[in-house]
């Protein structure tokens, strides 16, 4: 017996297979399949014996399942892997899932794969699909393996993929880290399944399992629950919270922010809503049993108690809940968090206005692109601050823009004052139609007013949505029905309002290409993601209308529509990217684009590079790459393997492409691959090259400082040469000037965000960059990349929704993320350059320079001393909000050098944090307050642990908005003191020297 594992060939057991004993060939089988893994050329020569003996019924079953088992082996080898499988499930049990070999890991990888597509195939075609039991077997022993190996996320992640979610449910549940498990579960389904069906109902069986937990993470499922769009049962939550103790209010105030960052406008008011009538009898099943008076007949409307009782009679339970039910309406409209914003990026504003005096100085006035693009990066710079030092201190130079650039230029005002809901409208009161379809101003002007409304109150238009409606019914001019549009189309976007749509509508069909660009738009913008029947009408429009531009604005608003519905939208993309018309082509790559926004679906970007690389129309291929960005900006380190090929073809429309794509998905994130591809590209032959180049970089690197990436710093002197550069092209130094707005957007407190924290798209940032991709055809919509500007902030809140002001840690070096350095010499120094003079006092300057220098070491040699004996280093104590002043700065410049840079850096309440310094935050450790979840960044309620001390509050001041008119152009009229930027970052006096004759 021993000689027979001994072999040194398997001759003699495969002749042992042609005798007649049953037990013969019992013991051939046993001894082969221990030595197939060495002789398995040998037996291939003799697999029809021994399938012969597999389906020999004669043959006992264990006989059976060993030939099965022995053929399954040599198919292996020979590469054949369907045979294999099929004779591996005829093996049964003797198929050893736990065997760990490299057959058995390729065949249980191959049955799983398998018995996915067949059930996809089933779910899909919603047919009844014949799966093989022995197969389901395989993938149930191994499920159950994994399960009691403790390999939880194994089974999860085979339970999602073979459509398994019972053994979902077992998994969570036997895992030793539910909450854990949870969390996984939801970022799997969010980045591997690719079908939004299948999607929902793995979020409902999640939802289904968290309610069970005995105590439930209400974050989690109130962002299932929006995805499922289900309104309802997030209130349920919401009031339960609420009529809870102050600990459990504070969540709920938690969840209403988290949703608002989603920015999904329709949702959010239908929650709010149902807020707005509480039923009595609801009130007494859920009041507790210490609430006094139980008679009371109280009724909220609109979050305040109305009560037939006598005001001293009103419970004080209700009183309390009905103030709590008035706040969580404030910050589920998105006026708590839209104020709050406002604040923050009007106290911290850093934006240097010697940028933009430099730009202006070395614009010529006789080229409108510059002279526009100046006044759309002031905007950019500037957005949400409120602040337009710029626009007044230049008014005579402003006035110089006419048409569209005067269009532009008012609109802009929107982009600066974005989120001023209370005082948007007064603030453009000097521009807007003064009743009868306007009269006495300019149209441009009034038109550019009316689209800065819409930028004003984007997502959040309920109080200016009527004034939009009147003023675009009560003109016939084209120009001012155009800002109106674009205006109605941001005030209400994807609240699909049926009677804003019919006033659009009646714009479009008076056929004029002005206004019906810009009404085409707006229809995509009020029905984003309905996947409204009215994408067909729409579709029948572009085609029967000449004018290109309305054909373009129905393209884009068509895509708008088909926003997030994935392969809900498949039907009408077919449709348009078969269509003769290539505008309508362009048309359907958007639409690609945003039906599959963030999934890194593999149909979708296989579609997109058959496009880029086929289509006829440059307009197409290039529209095709570009799209790429929007469907990987969830992955964003794959864009720039995936587009580095097309980054450099011969093609300037597809590189073009390739950089803004790159832009799109790595918005904000800096990431390194992403600037190398971008880097070659900022001097490309071509000038629209160089311009999507320079303007995509800028958006990668948005909040990324000189220490981090010293490359930063040479894109921020490469845009300086573009512009001072007079032989530089217009298209090139147009997308300097716009790429230095965009490096300092927001008064250098944004970033560009198209992710919430929880990993969810944000509607509005994504609709904002897809519409600014517009830009090409039509500059006035480079403000929609406002929509997509997020704040770098931490903003911690009490329970009142107050700005305590308390101090946290950033467990980095303060240089890491420090603001830009002001630029403090003006930049425009002369080409020509003088030959140095010298002075016949020059020797005894030099003698003066040496003394100086001694005693200037000494005093250093001083300070050194003193930093050694328990001073803190500069720095070291500071918050990042609290900048030096440049005189302190140059007295401490020796002292800072010879003291190492502190590796930490305090933070106040609120501060300001960009997204890579996230996970450098640390709360510490005595301090009074503590987060209710703990996020690094965003609006985070906080618990006092010392509610009986008094509160020192931050952020109490709100940017001014007293609009007053200065010459032809108005500005707001600032009464709060001017920005930081004005007074504390002029370049410095010289330092006192003595004079000797």
């Amino acid at each position: 017996m021993a000689v027979a594992t001994m072999v040194s060939s398997a001759g003699g057991l495969l002749a042992m297979l042609n005798e007649n004993h049953p037990l013969l060939k019992l013991h051939a089988l046993s001894n082969l399949n221990k030595c197939v893994d060495f002789y398995w050329p040998e037996i291939s020569t003799s697999v029809p014996i021994i399938e012969s003996l597999y389906e020999d019924e004669e043959f006992d079953q264990h006989q059976r399942q060993l030939a099965a088992l022995l053929v399954s082996k040599v198919f292996y080898y020979l590469g054949e892997l369907n045979d294999s499988l099929s004779y591996a499930l005829g093996a049964g049990s003797l198929f050893d899932v736990s065997e760990d070999s490299d057959y058995v890991h390729t065949l249980l990888a191959k049955a799983i794969d398998e018995y996915a597509s067949l059930k996809s195939k089933a779910a899909e075609s919603n047919e009844a699909v014949e799966v093989d039991p022995r197969l389901e077997a395989i993938v149930e022993r191994m499920l159950d393996k994994c399960i009691n190996d403790g390999k939880y996320q194994h089974a999860m992640g085979i339970s999602i993929e073979c459509r398994r979610l019972d053994k979902l449910e077992e998994a969570i549940t036997r895992s030793d880290n539910v909450q854990g498990s949870l969390s996984y579960c939801i970022n799997v389904s969010h980045s591997f399944v690719y079908r939004r069906e299948y999607r929902h109902e793995v979020l409902r069986l999640l939802v289904n399992v968290y309610q069970k937990l005995p105590s439930p993470d209400y974050l989690s499922i109130c962002q299932c629950l929006m995805f499922l769009d289900d309104p309802e049962a997030v209130v349920q939550i919401l009031e339960k919270l609420l009529r809870s103790n102050q600990d459990d209010t504070l969540l709920a105030f938690q969840i209403a922010f988290d949703l608002v960052e989603n920015e999904h406008q329709a949702f959010l008011l239908n929650v709010r809503d149902r807020f707005s009538v509480s039923k009595p009898q609801a009130v007494e099943a859920a009041r507790p049993s210490d609430a006094q008076d139980p008679g009371a007949d109280v009724t909220m409307t609109d979050g305040a108690p109305t009560s037939d009782a006598s005001p001293s009679q009103v419970d004080p339970f209700e009183a309390t809940y009905a103030e709590r039910v008035k706040k969580i309406r404030g910050i589920l409209s998105g006026e708590t968090s839209i104020q709050l914003t406002l604040q923050f990026l009007y106290s911290h504003n850093k934006s240097d206005l010697l940028i933009l005096k430099t730009i202006k100085q070395s614009v010529e006035m006789r080229n409108s692109v510059c002279h526009s693009a100046t006044i759309y990066a002031n905007a950019i710079m500037h957005a949400g601050t409120t602040v337009d030092t710029f626009l007044r201190e230049n008014l005579d130079w402003l006035s110089r823009a006419t048409n569209w650039a005067k269009f532009s230029a008012t609109a802009g005002l929107g982009v600066i004052h974005r989120g001023h809901l209370q005082q948007g409208r007064s603030l453009m009161a000097p521009y807007l139609p003064q009743g009868g379809g306007g009269g006495g101003g300019s149209p441009f002007s009034e038109g550019g007013a009316l689209y800065a409304l819409g930028l004003i109150h984007a997502n959040h238009g309920e109080g200016i949505k009527q004034f939009l409606r009147e003023s675009l019914r009560s003109t016939s001019i084209e120009v001012i029905q155009h800002g109106a549009c674009l205006g109605l189309g941001l005030a209400a976007l994807g609240t699909a309002d049926e009677d804003i749509y019919d006033d659009i509508k009646s714009v479009l069909y008076t056929d004029s290409a002005v206004a019906g660009e810009a009404a085409g738009i707006s229809m995509g913008l009020l029905m984003v993601g309905t996947a409204s029947e009215k994408a067909g009408e729409m579709l029948a429009y572009a085609h029967e209308t000449q004018h290109e531009k309305i054909i373009r604005g129905l393209a884009l608003g068509i895509a708008l529509m088909v926003y997030g519905r994935e392969e809900e939208a498949d039907t009408l993309i077919e449709q348009m990217t078969r269509d003769q018309d290539p505008i309508l082509r362009y048309g359907g790559m958007y639409a690609l684009a945003l039906a599959y926004r963030g999934t890194a679906n593999n149909k979708a970007i296989r579609q997109l590079l058959h496009f880029a690389v086929s289509d006829v129309s440059d307009d197409v291929r290039r529209t095709a790459v570009l799209a790429l960005g929007f469907v990987l900006y969830s992955e964003p380190e794959q864009t720039p393997r995936i587009v580095s090929l097309l980054s450099e073809s011969y093609n300037p429309h597809v590189r073009y492409g390739a950089a803004l794509a790159v832009g799109i998905s790595c918005a904000g994130t800096g990431l390194s691959e992403a600037i190398s591809l971008l880097e070659p590209l900022t001097s490309d032959v071509v000038d629209f090259v160089r311009q999507g180049a320079l303007v995509a970089m800028a958006m990668v690197m948005v909040q990324t400082s000189e220490a981090s990436d010293s490359r930063v710093g040479a894109f921020r002197r490469q845009l300086e040469k573009i512009i001072l550069d007079k032989h530089e092209d217009t298209m090139s130094k147009m997308g300097a000037i716009l790429a230095s707005g965009i490096l300092d957007a927001g008064g250098r407190n944004v970033t560009i965000r198209l992710l919430s924290k929880t990993k969810h798209d944000k509607v509005t940032a994504v609709v904002g960059l897809a519409v600014f991709s517009q830009f090409w055809y039509w500059y006035p919509l480079i403000y929609f990349v406002s929509l997509a500007f997020s704040p770098t902030a931490f903003v911690g809140l009490n329970h009142n929704l107050k700005v305590p002001r308390f101090e946290f840690l950033s467990h980095a070096k303060p240089s890491l993320f420090e603001y830009p350095k002001p630029t403090t010499v003006p930049t425009t120094t002369s080409s020509v350059k003088l030959p140095t003079a010298i002075l016949s006092t020059s020797n005894r300057a030099k003698g003066r320079a040496k003394k100086e220098a001694e005693s200037k070491a000494s005093t250093e040699k001083a300070a050194a001393a003193e930093s050694t004996s328990g001073t803190l280093s500069i720095g070291k104590g500071k918050s990042v909000t609290d900048r030096d002043t440049d005189s302190m700065q140059v007295d401490i410049l020796q002292e800072k050098k010879s003291e190492p840079e502190p590796s930490f850096e305090i933070l106040t309440n609120p501060a300001r944090v960009v997204p890579t310094q996230e996970k450098f935050i640390k709360f510490l450790e005595e301090s009074r307050y503590v987060p209710v979840k703990l996020a690094p960044s965003g609006f985070v309620l906080l618990k006092d642990l010392r509610p009986t001390e008094p509160e020192v509050l931050s952020l109490t001041d709100s940017p001014s908005s007293n609009a007053s008119t200065t010459g032809g152009f108005t500005a707001t009229g600032q009464q709060a003191p001017a920005p930081a930027m004005a007074v504390d970052e002029e370049p410095q006096p010289p330092q006192p020297f003595e004079y000797t004759s």
